[in-house]
């Protein structure tokens, strides 16, 4: 497959467009308001969101490699289970070792890539040259992330993402395609979140070359203390 022209999206165009309704069911099921949502990457039988599809540049400039977030709770709550049982130590392994399952991995890998420009072609963003390269879940090479791994999958549909296609077959005691699981998943009586208290979102109004410069400088200092703390025990 070229992944230059690979363009695997399970939903058509029309499918993508996010509503107001859309909208407010993600907060609704993430507790916090949605930022920078630009599709659906994947819908529940019924037609509520399963997968967030983020533009690859937030509104903030900051740069977004994660472009499928899987929001439903069930699916979320499913793939945090495997996670815990250890099921990304076994398919780390599984890619040291399986030639033909790296491959596929890798592929799936340059398909995010691929998908990923064509969004943001989409919503306006644009290259992000920060991201080049960059996929998310750990891809190419390991496994970090099992979440990104079925959001992809969900997204892009089955055969792209081996390892995520996996993951979905290990979570079907908790979750199907084919039935809905959307009833009592999420407050629909109050009103939709409003104000994100989350730790992260405090930094979002930061120039990102402020935050590099931080990083940097914090950096430099825990070098000149452990040079110190050396030089002392000498």
């Amino acid at each position: 497959m070229d992944a230059a022209n690979s363009n695997h999206e399970a939903l058509d165009a029309a499918a993508r467009v996010p509503s107001a309704e859309d909208l407010d069911t993600l907060s609704r099921q993430l507790n916090r308001p949605v930022r920078d949502v630009v599709e659906i990457g994947a819908r529940c039988v019924c037609g509520n969101p399963l997968v967030a599809t983020t533009a690859p540049r937030l509104s903030s400039g900051i740069p977004f490699p994660t472009t499928y977030y899987l929001t439903h709770p069930v699916i979320t709550s499913a793939v945090s289970r495997l996670e815990a049982a250890g099921l990304m130590n076994q398919m780390n392994e599984e890619l040291g070792h399986d030639e033909s399952l790296a491959k596929a991995y890798e592929q799936a890998h340059l398909e995010y890539l691929a998908v990923r420009d064509a969004i943001g072609e989409r919503s306006g963003t644009g290259a992000v040259p920060e991201i080049s390269g960059v996929s998310a879940g750990g891809m190419p090479t390991r496994v970090k992330c099992l979440h990104v791994l079925v959001g992809h999958s969900l997204a892009a549909g089955p055969g792209i993402n081996p390892l995520g296609d996996r993951a979905l077959e290990d979570i079907n005691q908790w979750w199907t395609k084919d039935k809905c699981y959307c009833a009592g998943a999420w407050d629909i009586e109050g009103p939709a979140p409003s104000q994100d208290r989350s730790r992260h979102v405090k930094t979002q109004a930061v120039d990102p070359a402020i935050k590099q410069a931080e990083r940097a400088a914090a950096r430099a200092a825990r070098e000149v203390a452990a040079r110190a703390e050396t030089d002392t025990e000498k």
